[in-house]
């Protein structure tokens, strides 16, 4: 890496001649947990850009008591390099925090406290360059080299230079976006429609709490929390809350301790072996890995309607699960009319709100427009989805000599982990080890109790005659 955490390289432009070994576009978590493991790497020149001013990691969803779904060890880098000086416990210490921290006994840590340790990360780390937008990548074949064609950006996100840096290769963390669905696109765009994405929740909160009738659709954690928070604001017997959901029950998210194995590389290896379609078949039945709900939230979302029972009565909330939206529009100048269907009944009504709060979820944003100029070299799969190998690196014609690795775009070939924050120091380790080729961060050859197929996975050298058994056993079983 070039410059230090005090004085950042002012200038990332870089010459044909002398180019970088890595350049990573976007700097969210997983793009961050690379730029972190690559810095003790001295033979890596590595540089990060982002068009985002600073580091901030959804903001609008930094709820006051909201934590991670993911425990404090999933850090940017902890599960490749416990010593890594970019570790959660080396913020803590710097802040002078962890006695607290020991005392306080938590494994799960609240969001807008990671959001803190990562722009604390990003504010120290060398290399990283924000107010840098990335307009377009290409191969440049004569000089065997990514050109990377960035706009930097002044204060007010105005463009105020043009640059080009020159890699051997690419790390692709653009994140995902806010997905609104298709009925109630015009609505969300209305300047004047009080219908929000929960990324934008808290700068829109003290509005949504002044609005008689309050909706929220989405049955995700994002969902539950602010219907939670939501309903702790509203007088008791007055809230006037619906939460509806696509889904057949406001469900706990699958989080045993066996379960909890499909965030494992061995799931992740055990996923990319299996066939595309089968990959495609899977997918979606994994909703409750990574779309349920926290029992600790739904615990309390019961205990405070309970609670407004105590006194006779119900709270005028109304939870409805298996709805979906039809269509929607406006009635008068801000109310919205929500046309719903029951998936089960086939039953069909309709309901006036005031406020339409979307817990719909992200999406991974499209590469195909950044990365048109390498569209010729990325081999594709049967529903024109980018290939990616193993290494995280999109599969390229064979005359491309770089890589282009990506970080939470490849769902489709590595599995529901993609998104997951517990995995994002392996992945960023695996990256670097590929590039590197020697190794720096050495990873376990097993993470999980469970075989995930009939192949046996690689275990410690003390497993290996308990291994012997079980293959002879299936050998026997077969006959």
């Amino acid at each position: 890496m070039t410059g230090t955490p005090d004085h950042p390289d002012p200038t990332p432009l870089t010459t044909p001649e002398h180019p970088r070994d890595l350049v990573g576009i976007g700097i969210g978590p997983f793009n961050l947990s690379l730029a972190a493991l690559a810095e003790p790497l001295g033979e890596l020149d590595t540089v990060c850009y982002e068009q985002q001013p600073a580091f901030h990691w959804h903001p609008g969803l930094l709820i006051d008591g909201a934590t991670l779904q993911v425990p404090f060890l999933a850090d940017l880098v902890t599960l490749a390099d416990p010593a890594s000086p970019w570790s959660f416990l080396s913020y803590l210490k710097t802040r002078e925090r962890l006695f607290p921290f020991y005392f306080a006994e938590r494994f799960h840590i609240q969001r807008a406290e990671y959001d803190a340790y990562c722009r604390w990360v990003s504010e120290n780390l060398p290399g990283l360059h924000f107010g840098h937008q990335v307009d377009a990548v290409r191969w440049n074949p004569e000089r065997a080299l990514f050109e990377v064609d960035f706009t930097q950006l002044d204060a007010d996100g105005e463009a105020e230079a043009l640059g080009r840096t020159y890699t051997r290769n690419i790390a692709l963390g653009i994140g995902t976006a806010p997905y609104v669905p298709e009925p109630l696109k015009p609505l969300a765009e209305a300047p004047t429609v009080p219908v929000i994405h929960a990324a934008d929740y808290l700068d829109h909160r003290e509005p949504l709490l002044k609005a008689e009738h309050i909706t929220v659709i989405g049955s995700g954690q994002s969902g539950a929390e602010i219907f939670l928070d939501l309903l702790r604001a509203r007088p008791a017997g007055r809230e006037k809350i619906h939460w509806l959901a696509r889904t057949e029950a406001f469900a706990p998210m699958e989080y045993s301790k066996l379960g909890l194995e499909h965030f494992t590389p061995d799931y992740t290896r055990y996923f990319h072996a299996l066939p595309e379609a089968v990959r495609d078949g899977l997918v979606p039945h994994q909703w409750q890995l990574h779309k349920g709900i926290d029992a600790d939230t739904i615990a309390a979302i019961h205990d405070e309607l309970y609670r407004r029972t105590l006194h006779g009565g119900w709270p005028d909330a109304v939870l409805t699960p298996g709805v979906s939206v039809r269509t929607a529009g406006r009635v008068a100048t801000t109310r919205v009319e929500l046309h719903l269907e029951h998936l089960q009944q086939g039953a069909r009504s309709r309901l006036t709100t005031d406020a339409v709060v979307l817990a719909t979820g992200y999406r991974e944003r499209p590469i195909d427009q950044l990365l048109a100029g390498l569209d010729p070299y990325i081999r594709k799969d049967s529903s024109a989805r980018p290939r990616v190998d193993e290494q995280y690196r999109l599969v390229l014609d064979p005359s491309v000599t770089g890589a282009v690795h990506v970080q939470n775009a490849e769902r489709h070939t590595h599995g529901v982990g993609a998104p997951d924050l517990g995995l994002a120091a392996w992945r960023s380790a695996t990256i670097l080890n590929s590039l590197t080729g020697r190794n720096p961060y050495p990873l376990p050859r097993r993470t999980a109790f469970t075989s995930f197929g009939l192949a046996t996975p690689e275990a410690p050298a003390g497993a290996a005659g308990r291994i012997g058994e079980q293959r002879g056993n299936l050998v026997r079983l077969k006959s």
